[in-house]
């Protein structure tokens, strides 16, 4: 017996977050990769090199973009540390890639199998692209498929991460999911903004960054909540907070800059919005 997959854009919102993807060509996300060929879609950590702003000012934007790129990489380095060991014969789940250049990244440090699946078909078809260019293709591959649902095995994968992508879906259904396909014993690492549930609702700021973003930032609380359902038991919890601040001056300091930089910075500095690390076992 056959049956009819389900589409993979089920509702309206998620047929519009598709489109402003698909349409997507925002020189902070295609500038930053063009320095080394790795494409991401998040932002970044640590302090950046001051010695970006001085020197010919001709040249200075481009030292800021490979700047803001070197941090941006520092974050999905971060996230891979928090995986666990994973061997060659594991495979990898990246939920929501975008561009795929942090499963690009998992793929050379960790040598296995890695599947990003995201609801851009342009993101899709763009990171394919980049991974036959690099001659991985055999190893990292990227589906149009829905995260909720992703069609994907069963138990299959040891490692899973959302980078900035929760704040798309209802978080009961996507870490119900994760936990379908992981391994017992696998790990789930997300890196997300997240508002301050002590301090009330979504402040003016915070609602700025959705309004961009087409996105619904979810509550720091709803994250334990959800994950608590589904049987992932988180082992490491890291406030990236003050780690992602000077990511967002420099980027402010450049040409890349969209206007979203100052929200971000009002919402960080006034502690209503967290950048949070979160790494958690299937149990």
């Amino acid at each position: 017996m056959t049956t009819t997959p389900a589409p993979v854009l089920r509702t309206a919102y998620q047929k519009s977050v598709a489109d402003y993807w698909n349409a997507e060509k925002n020189p902070v996300n295609l500038r930053l990769g063009d320095v080394d060929g790795l494409y991401h879609h998040h932002y970044g950590i640590g302090d950046y090199d001051p010695s970006v702003l001085d020197g010919p000012e001709d040249a200075r934007d481009e030292r800021i973009v490979a700047e803001l790129h070197r941090l941006e990489s520092a974050q999905a380095d971060v996230l891979l540390d928090h995986l666990g060991p994973i061997a060659p014969g594991h495979r990898l789940l990246d939920a929501g890639c975008g561009r795929g250049g942090t499963s690009i990244m998992a793929n050379a440090r960790f040598g296995c199998q890695v599947d990003g699946v995201s609801i851009s078909e342009a993101q899709v078809e763009f990171a394919n692209g980049q991974a036959r260019k690099r001659g991985v293709d055999d190893q990292v591959r990227y589906h149009f498929r829905n995260m909720l649902d992703t069609g994907l095995p069963t138990g299959a994968f040891q490692g899973i991460w959302n980078n900035e992508s929760t704040m798309y879906v209802d978080l009961f259904d996507l870490f119900a999911e994760h936990a379908r396909q992981l391994a017992f014993g696998g790990r789930y690492v997300v890196i997300t903004g997240c508002y301050n549930d002590v301090t009330g609702g979504r402040s003016k700021a915070v609602s700025r960054i959705d309004e961009h973003y087409t996105c619904n930032i979810h509550p720091r609380s709803a994250y334990f909540k959800a994950m608590a359902a589904s049987g992932l038991v988180p082992m490491n919890v890291v406030d990236l907070t003050d780690a992602t601040i000077p990511y967002w001056e420099l980027r402010a300091k450049s040409s890349l800059a969209t206007g979203v930089e100052d929200p971000f910075l009002t919402a960080y500095k006034e502690g209503s919005f967290h950048y949070l690390l979160i790494a958690a076992d299937r149990v």
